[in-house]
């Protein structure tokens, strides 16, 4: 029988590698509105409850979207489909856009809180911040969704997934 883990610690290298393994759906969150906007490209958005509708993300506190977001308390998640790997790339912080920069080149709408939302995601959620949890450099947010819309039924089921550093596609 196996001895069990040590209780004094992970490699944080050893433990980029493990959640590396972990295959997730991107969205792009968007935060702020007008020239006071940014974002972020996340792996994990979760359903935290239906009722009332929540969800909860995480976020590095270090990220230029923390401060607007702790400012604006409202946020929407932009479900990316394939054909969005650039607003990823974007919204990521690859190739330098900062800001409202990383919303150029593609077309915006705006649903309750005013926050932007992509007019072409395969679904977005308009949230209000319920409630930040912070624990070492990161916070979990927990959002009340606010309105809800599945925008695009794609003839061939897909979605943009992001594994072992890499953008795929997961096609049904």
């Amino acid at each position: 029988m196996d001895r069990p883990a040590s209780r004094a610690g992970v490699d944080a290298a050893a433990f980029r590698s493990a959640m590396r393994q972990l295959a997730g759906g991107i969205s792009a969150i968007t935060v702020g509105q007008d020239d006071d906007r940014t974002g972020l490209t996340v792996t994990s958005v979760s359903s935290l409850s239906a009722d009332p509708p929540s969800l909860v993300f995480c976020i590095n506190r270090s990220s230029s979207s923390w401060p607007v977001l702790v400012r604006r308390r409202t946020f929407a998640v932009n479900v990316l489909s394939p054909a969005q790997i650039g607003v990823a790339e974007r919204f990521s912080g690859r190739g330098g856009a900062k800001g409202a920069a990383r919303y150029e080149g593609v077309r915006w709408s705006r649903l309750v809180t005013g926050t932007p939302v992509l007019r072409d995601a395969l679904a977005v959620l308009d949230c209000e911040v319920e409630e930040l949890v912070e624990r070492f450099g990161s916070a979990v947010v927990i959002g009340r969704v606010v309105a809800a819309e599945v925008r695009v039924e794609a003839a061939e089921p897909e979605a943009l997934a992001y594994w072992r550093g890499t953008y795929g596609i997961l096609r049904l």
